[in-house]
């Protein structure tokens, strides 16, 4: 019998190598899997790469992660803003290596690694910058119809971290808004997705047009509750 349901995070996350390329999901605040950061904080993999749109907020969350001085690398679009100080402090001192990508080609790069796409060329970046290679030297580029692309491959990754709303014990997935952005895509481009919904319903209740991440894609799904808000009561998962 299929079962994709781990018993805690802690469970979930336990094969994670030292040395991982690591996805995880949300925009900006929306659809971070908090709780999967955290545990993943306690199992202590190191010289860790994350593919995230930003690189965290606050001292909590991802900027926790960072502060663990565990991730050598992270490849983003939107590194700083006003409290993005743990990433700042780090990148500036050397401590963690940045590969800053457009945020319309970070998400296709991710998209081509699920889909088996092995590059593409992109009008973004070019004459800029972002037009080279990590190492410095020029990415190649080419003159198609008259305009200008630059040559850009796909992330790979060996863990995709993301958060949805319901699943079943195969790992089909559905998300709340929002909360959907990079997670699908992760899950597509990564060996193994673990992911958190607040809801296991049985097979066969959930809408099979409403399923966004097949289980084909997910490997584990642990069941999270939601945040109780000041009042007392509970938020939706942003």
């Amino acid at each position: 019998m299929i079962n994709k349901i781990s018993s805690s995070v802690a469970d979930a996350l336990a094969s994670i190598q030292d040395g991982a390329t690591i996805m995880i999901g949300g925009f900006g605040t929306a659809g971070i899997p908090n709780e999967l950061i955290d545990g993943l904080i306690d199992q202590g993999a190191k010289d860790l790469t994350i593919v995230n749109n930003n690189a965290g907020n606050g001292e909590t969350g991802l900027a926790a992660l960072l502060k663990t001085g565990r991730v050598r690398k992270i490849i983003c679009s939107f590194p700083r803003q006003a409290d993005s100080h743990v990433f700042d402090g780090l990148y500036r001192s050397g401590k963690l290596a940045l590969e800053l990508v457009p945020q319309g080609n970070l998400s296709e790069r991710i998209r081509a690694a699920g889909a088996g796409v092995g590059a593409f060329f992109s009008p973004t970046g070019y004459g800029t910058e972002l037009a080279k290679n990590s190492d410095g030297t020029p990415k190649e580029t080419r003159q198609i119809n008259g305009k200008n692309y630059v040559l850009e491959m796909p992330i790979y990754g060996d863990v995709a971290l993301i958060k949805a709303e319901q699943g079943d014990r195969w790992g089909n997935l559905t998300y709340r808004m929002t909360a959907r952005n990079f997670g699908p895509t992760m899950a597509m481009a990564c060996k193994t997705t673990i992911a958190t919904v607040h809801e296991i319903v049985e097979l066969g209740a959930l809408d099979p047009e409403s399923v966004v991440t097949p289980a084909l894609f997910v490997s584990k799904i642990v069941k999270i509750k939601r945040q109780a808000t000041q009042a007392g009561g509970f938020k939706k998962a942003a």
